[in-house]
């Protein structure tokens, strides 16, 4: 398939297989759905991993059957770029972004369902971003030479022509139990190795192409470090974890992971959302300080997070949408957080609006293929922080303050004078 270009920017498709371990036979199958600059020098990526209620589809398998014989593929069918099409905030940096999508176990019926609490979504977003960086908009890669080792399937010339990073710096990103999962991939390559070998989700990975007799990667530990993504911020919509027994083991430890890294962490939250305040195991956020929440865990007391969280004013769990899915708007239904009756933000409305200007201005905080520049106390103060810690940060969007009346909230750290909120 040749990419589909509009003006200074391409849209592409590619379809893999990776192996999670190159030690365990356990494959899954990803499609991955990439926007990015047409003159491939893109000084980023953001890497989403979207809601577990996306592309839902139970004829899956009789497609499956069928599309093995017409050299088609169902996996193709769900695109998650629709539902959260944010392209126009990767202009003005000249950024690229990309959606995975994969055949998760959680659920034979629908296999690419996902209920939360299941590294292995995190760990996908983060072969997937890496294989980007790598290999580019092509699944016709090869397998490095070795001084052992020589093979005739060498194809470095349309590897080449397909890369179109200029860094191997990404934003993981994310929605619903997307928003849980990016915060495993934003733990970085070695983190999430020795997390994944504690609960036996063991993760090393092996890239292969879509052929009956495929060519394969290196296992990605010996890729370069500049071919494997780097995580240089972490932006959760809604984020919503479960603890599913057998299925899911959680994320807690990965957020215990974050807490201690110097990196950008926003989380958004809506007022009425009860999927992600309420009904995820643990909640995202609490006003109740002695309650455990997502957030706690990313910003423990006392410690040197640079977690941050907003609220939106009756803001609801699938208003992030660009595009209406009638599955999601039932998590926003009755949730019980607000009066019955208060009008809350749907999707394709200022919630997603303002979402897209939220990429803008978290990624112009970065330079040109570089990460985020200085300590926590110039993200605190960042002109980022600054947009955001305000009532009204964009169009009729507005912020519900914090107790201590800021619109933001994070961990003070000893020496960093405090932000102030601003109006309108």
């Amino acid at each position: 398939m040749k990419p589909i270009c509009i003006n200074n920017y391409c849209f592409d498709h590619i379809h893999l297989w990776i192996q999670y371990h190159y030690a365990v036979p356990q494959f899954v199958e990803l499609a991955v759905e990439v926007f990015y600059p047409r003159d491939q020098q893109a000084n980023g990526l953001v890497m989403f991993n979207h809601g577990f209620l996306i592309g839902t589809d139970l004829l899956y398998y009789p497609k499956k059957i069928i599309g093995s014989l017409l050299n088609d593929n169902p996996l193709f069918g769900v695109h998650p770029s629709y539902y959260y099409n944010y392209s126009s905030a990767l202009v003005e940096k000249n950024w690229a972004m990309a959606f995975v999508t994969a055949t998760h176990t959680q659920n034979q019926a629908i296999p690419w369902t996902d209920f939360g609490g299941n590294p292995r979504v995190g760990q996908e977003a983060y072969a997937a971003a890496s294989y980007l960086i790598k290999y580019g908009v092509t699944d016709e890669f090869y397998k490095a030479e070795k001084k052992y080792e020589r093979t005739a399937i060498y194809n470095p010339e349309e590897v080449e022509k397909s890369r179109f990073m200029r860094s191997n710096n990404v934003i993981f990103a994310g929605h619903s139990v997307g928003g849980a999962h990016a915060q495993v991939a934003a733990t970085g390559f070695d983190t999430i190795r020795k997390l994944g070998d504690k609960s036996w989700r063991f993760f090393d990975p092996v890239m292969y192409d879509r052929e009956f007799l495929p060519k394969y990667s290196e296992r990605m530990s010996d890729w370069a470090p500049e071919e494997r993504a780097d995580p240089v911020g972490l932006v959760q919509l809604s984020p919503v974890d479960q603890k599913v027994p057998l299925l899911g083991p959680g994320l807690a430890e990965y957020r215990t992971a974050m807490s201690k890294k110097p990196l950008p962490i926003l989380m958004m939250i809506g007022e009425c959302d009860s999927a992600c305040l309420k009904d995820s195991t643990p909640p995202a956020w609490s006003a109740d300080p002695k309650e455990t929440t997502e957030f706690s865990q990313l910003a423990p007391e006392g410690s040197e997070s640079w977690a941050v969280v907003a609220n939106v004013e009756k803001g609801s769990h699938c208003g992030y949408l660009t595009q209406d899915d009638e599955l999601c708007d039932m998590a926003d239904k009755d949730s019980g957080l607000c009066e019955k009756g208060t009008k809350t933000w749907k999707s394709g409305e200022e919630e997603s609006v303002f979402a897209t200007e939220l990429f803008k201005q978290f990624i112009g905080m970065y330079p040109d293929a570089k990460g985020f520049q200085g300590d926590f106390k110039k993200w605190i103060h960042s002109d980022f922080i600054k947009w955001l810690n305000r009532e009204n940060p964009y169009g009729k969007l507005k912020l519900k303050p914090f107790a201590d009346g800021k619109y933001i909230q994070y961990v003070s750290h000893g020496g960093c004078p405090p932000l102030e909120a601003r109006k309108g």
